[in-house]
């Protein structure tokens, strides 16, 4: 992505970081824990690859048809995925902007603003859906009152297993694709 280089290197680190954890997540005795890491570890990794800055490697443009086929791919297995519920639709639409993203790299390489057209339609689209996922998955990490039905032990559960560790690393990962579609 096109930036300045240290946020861009931030954003590298964030989105491994959390990419490593989603990994870690994969060990989990939940089947529906493991199969929703998978997913946000391949979001994380493909995250942090595609913010590497460009004034260190400009990727040749096969690379940016490659991470478009790749998100393709996640985006047609999450969308079959949807139809057992709605829960896979944020994984839908991070694919879909990841696919946007790359394609639009791919489309213009060296040439990554819109000059006085404005923001495109996706793009502001994109925006404001990952603005309000970022604002409510916030809202969820607050602590609440002691009424709130929590597991019965948590120190029986692993600690990749916690909900509010997974519900960080998607608000982590939502504000890097902000980021990300920021600049582009």
């Amino acid at each position: 992505m096109h930036g300045p280089a240290s946020p861009g290197w931030l954003l590298v680190v964030l989105c491994a970081a959390t990419g490593a954890y989603c990994l870690l997540r994969m060990r989990s005795p939940f089947e529906e824990q493991r199969r929703t890491a998978g997913g946000e570890a391949l979001m994380g990794f493909g995250m942090a690859a595609m913010a590497v800055p460009a004034a260190v490697a400009t990727p040749p443009r096969w690379t940016w048809l490659a991470y478009a086929a790749v998100f393709g791919a996640s985006a047609v297995r999450t969308l079959w995925a949807s139809r057992t519920g709605p829960h896979h639709l944020h994984h839908l639409m991070g694919a879909v902007a990841m696919v946007y993203m790359a394609t639009t790299m791919a489309a213009a390489p060296g040439h990554h603003h819109h000059g006085g057209a404005g923001v495109p339609l996706l793009s502001g689209v994109l925006l404001l859906y990952f603005s309000g996922y970022v604002l409510r998955s916030g809202v969820r990490l607050l602590p609440l009152t002691a009424s709130v039905t929590a597991p019965a032990s948590p120190e029986t559960l692993n600690w990749g297993d916690r909900p509010e560790l997974s519900q960080a690393c998607r608000l982590s990962m939502g504000i890097a694709m902000l980021a990300m579609l920021v600049t582009l």
